[in-house]
């Protein structure tokens, strides 16, 4: 089976070229500036040439304060970029998965968010993210959109490598402890979107729509942050010797988060068989590749 991936070099889309080998599939990856995802003519030049079995969109645009300012970019690669990949693939019967967020949601729920809640986004990026899962699901009928949350992996820039860098550096870290999510690992993530391709390549009934993947248990990112300076030192000399909590409104941030957004994952589960891992559990192994290639 031949898979197409868009955003290739970002952290899912590097992860998938690289796991996907052990499930037997040939993946051809773009990314800027072979493909620029927000101009149609380019997809369907791509898409026309390449004819894959299955599209993964894992391009995007991810910086979410930035995003505030920069509305028309963020909407650019977000909404209208896989709406462009989706009616390329509907006019070609092509599957798409997409990737998308926990952003979706307010955050003023405090138990796990479910397929079926009703999306709210705070800020511009959800909106954007949530537009791009619209724009998808209404010209594609075989699609599958998957949300996912605090993605981190050893490839590109993330919250895993940032606190690494600065636990070399400071004694004291000063991390927001009133937002609520469950962190992700890429590699977990790259894993459950090649299970779902592997059913789709097997036509497995009616799989299509919306479904959420995510490391399994809640936490803060300040209880994050503390779990990776824990794992972190066993690896690396590490000058942290506190991480101090802080609420939001002490952290300036130009974009506001939900302040709970973990994700239910019993229906990925249910449908395709994908149980998540712990999140620590993955963390330990991220910590671990990532200082070994450091």
């Amino acid at each position: 089976m031949k898979i197409l991936i868009t955003g290739s070099q970002g952290q899912l889309g590097w992860e998938l070229l690289r796991e996907a080998k052990s499930y037997g599939f040939e993946t051809i990856g773009f990314d800027l500036p072979q493909i620029d995802i927000t101009i149609k003519p380019d997809v369907e030049k791509v898409i026309n040439n390449i004819r894959p079995d299955i599209v993964i969109n894992a391009a995007g645009y991810t910086n979410v304060d930035r995003a505030e300012d920069e509305r028309e970019v963020c909407f650019a690669a977000n909404c209208t970029g896989p709406g462009n990949i989706a009616a390329v693939c509907n006019n070609l019967d092509i599957p798409m998965i997409h990737i998308s967020t926990d952003y979706v949601f307010d955050g003023r729920k405090n138990t796990p968010y479910t397929e079926k809640d009703i999306i709210s986004p705070i800020n511009a990026y959800g909106k954007c993210k949530a537009e791009g899962d619209n724009a998808v699901s209404d010209v594609l009928q075989k699609h599958i959109i998957i949300r996912t949350s605090w993605l981190y992996g050893i490839h590109c820039n993330n919250f895993v490598k940032t606190i690494l860098r600065l636990g070399k550096e400071k004694e004291v870290l000063e991390v927001v402890s009133d937002q609520y999510g469950s962190p992700t690992f890429v590699t977990d993530l790259a894993d459950a979107v090649l299970t779902i391709s592997s059913h789709i390549k097997n036509n497995s009934g009616d799989i299509w729509g919306i479904y959420n993947y995510c490391g399994a248990g809640v936490t803060t990112w300040h209880g994050f942050a503390e779990k990776i300076i824990e794992e972190a030192g066993k690896y690396l000399d590490i000058k942290t010797i506190l991480v101090k909590p802080i609420t939001s409104k002490e952290y300036p941030a130009k974009a506001g988060r939900p302040s709970y957004s973990a994700l239910d994952c019993s229906l990925i589960n249910r449908q395709f068989g994908i149980v998540s891992k712990p999140w620590q559990e993955s963390l330990k192994m991220a910590i671990k590749l990532i200082c070994s290639n450091a």
